[in-house]
């Protein structure tokens, strides 16, 4: 996988500012919902699975046009660790239950044993499909990507592969 998701992120996350948010500010500040959000999966590298990770991310309580910023770590079970800061996009479907959700996160990659990214700046981009239930909390299944955006010569990427749970902060 390339940027694919990266490119995605922003197209729609444009659109999606042009044709809801512009007529009363594209990118105005507004309060939204914050969530803790945490995932498991598996880790693939080179199309091979090679361990598994675990990864936290708080969506802030605020909003810029369809832009929620958002904060995040993961570690895997070879000792690798990232952080990072950037945004998500959320678009509710079929009245409102059904969402789906990209999101762009530029962070550090400090690696244990797992494979060689070429940089410690890797960005994660993902994909974020499933289910709102009432109460708010969200139940999906993500697919991130992991790279340094050719910033460095060596830039294999990394995918995982989670099922997620998004839970709403009073």
């Amino acid at each position: 996988m390339d940027g694919t998701l990266a490119v995605l992120f922003l197209l729609t996350g444009l659109i999606d500012m042009w044709v809801n948010y512009c007529p009363a500010g594209c990118v105005k500040p507004a309060a939204t919902v914050a969530r803790h959000v945490l995932s498991a999966g598996k880790v693939i590298f080179e199309a091979d699975s090679i361990g598994a990770e675990v990864y936290y991310r708080h969506d802030l309580p605020i909003g810029f046009g369809p832009f929620q910023p958002t904060i995040g770590a993961s570690v895997d079970s070879l000792g690798d660790f990232w952080i990072g800061f950037g945004a998500v996009n959320t678009f509710h479907l079929w009245g409102d239950r059904a969402f789906a959700q990209l999101s762009f996160m530029p962070g550090l990659w400090m690696r244990g044993s797992g494979p060689v990214m070429g940089h410690p700046v890797e960005f994660r981009s993902g994909i974020d499909a499933g289910y709102e239930g009432p109460n708010g909390m969200r139940y999906s299944l993500s697919l991130d990507h992991r790279s340094n955006g050719d910033i460095a010569a060596i830039n294999p990427g990394l995918e995982t592969l989670q099922l997620r749970l998004s839970v709403p902060v009073d």
